[in-house]
């Protein structure tokens, strides 16, 4: 299975009108998992990388909800970048898989769904020590 297959880029419904946008995200339904824990990123500069690990147990749905970044994806054989600018689009990162979040645009609003309530034990914050769990 590709990288691209592992972290599918996922849309979501627009069920705007004349009045606005309205997109619905339910955990189970247009993600792969109930939804335990969100948050979000914002005010942070084109310069700014955040993430910088991977996790044991938790799955995630990235949105950037109002302007612009880039996740970069690894899982250590290869190396997707995807880029999110639309608040109807969101990228599945499954367990074990590195990520860093960047670029992000000065109106940069990047929404975390997580499967999993935090626990700062089931990060790996090196990538050496990634790799090492990954393929061991």
């Amino acid at each position: 299975m590709t990288l691209r297959e592992k972290c599918p880029v996922l849309y979501f419904s627009d069920l705007g009108d004349e009045r606005g946008k309205l997109v619905v995200i339910e955990g189970g339904q247009a993600i792969p998992f109930e939804i335990k824990r969100v948050f979000y990123i914002y005010d942070s500069d084109s310069a700014v990388v955040r993430g910088q690990h991977a996790n044991r147990e938790s799955e995630f749905v990235l949105i950037n909800v109002a302007g612009k970044s880039k996740v970069r994806i690894k899982d250590g054989n290869e190396e997707i970048v995807v880029e999110l600018n639309k608040p109807m689009m969101g990228v599945y990162i499954p367990k074990m898989i590195w990520k860093d979040m960047c670029e992000f645009s000065k109106d940069s609003v990047l929404l975390v769904l997580a499967s999993t309530h935090y626990d700062g034990n089931e990060y790996i914050r090196d990538y050496y020590e990634y790799l090492k769990e990954i393929n061991s």
